[in-house]
């Protein structure tokens, strides 16, 4: 017998990569968009986006298996209590949460499953794994920056990837990651720290995102470099990561968990 659809709630509706949300999860037939979600004051609530009406009512999320969230921090975490509320599970790729918001994000996974990532795309996940197998192999002999750049409109920098990339390269040769960020470098005393790890920025255009890291070591340079060219590689993670986390018992998930890359080789 064939399982019935997955049911979704989609947040941000109205937006870029709420729209993609709605396209791919009315394309694929296991899936079935129960909520097309805007923040109450948004001059969409009660209109249609893709077809389906858009609500402001959080308390609606109730009827959903699953919540798929790309917005901002404060909403998310409303968002997040009601889905804690009813035990629906939650898919989180919003980014800039500062400290004390990600720590309320992580409490909620003691109440429902999370997978939460800055980035779904599957090609992003894999970028990686392979940034945590050479941080490990190189340890602290390269110099580690990270580049990213995304479309002019984007409010938050680093990106979330960046960050998640930073964490990754840190985690990987045994740093802290609060204490090697480098987020800015200008007048005459520039010169590099030993173990740091660098950032740089770029706004413009149209970029969906790209992302390169370098180790740079004496003689020699590693770039590990991820390019979007649509943020339909972003949805197509996420319904993944919906369907894999959807019946799972309460714990904060991200995709390497969904992909089988924990631990991987």
């Amino acid at each position: 017998m064939a399982q019935p659809p997955l049911k979704l709630a989609i947040a941000g509706a109205g937006g870029r990569m709420g729209r993609m949300l709605l396209d791919a999860a009315t394309a694929d037939p296991t899936t079935e968009v129960r909520l097309a979600l805007e923040h109450a004051h948004s001059p969409l609530v009660g209109s249609s986006v893709g077809g389906y009406a858009v609500t402001g009512d959080l308390a609606a999320l109730k009827n959903v298996d699953c919540l798929i969230d790309f917005t901002r921090p404060a909403g998310t975490l409303a968002h997040l209590e009601m889905c804690a509320q009813h035990g629906v599970a939650a898919v989180i790729g919003t980014t800039g949460f500062d400290f004390e918001q990600l720590a309320r994000l992580r409490s909620y996974a003691q109440r429902m499953p999370i997978v939460f990532a800055p980035n779904m795309s599957l090609g992003v996940n894999v970028t990686a794994k392979l940034v945590e197998q050479a941080a490990k192999a190189l340890g602290l002999a390269a110099d580690i920056e990270v580049f990213e750049a995304h479309h002019k409109l984007k409010v938050d920098a680093p990106s979330g990837t960046a960050l998640m990339l930073r964490r990754v390269a840190a985690e990987a040769r045994g740093q802290r990651i609060d204490e090697v960020g480098v987020f800015e470098r200008h007048g005459a005393d520039a010169a590099r720290t030993a173990g740091s790890i660098g950032f740089s920025s770029m706004r413009g255009g149209d970029i969906v995102g790209d992302h390169t890291v370098f180790f740079a070591l004496n003689g020699e340079r590693i770039e590990i470099t991820h390019r979007s060219s649509s943020r339909a590689t972003y949805a197509e993670g996420a319904l993944r990561a919906a369907k894999w986390l959807v019946g799972r018992a309460p714990e904060l998930f991200d995709m390497h968990d969904v992909l089988g890359l924990r631990g991987a080789a």
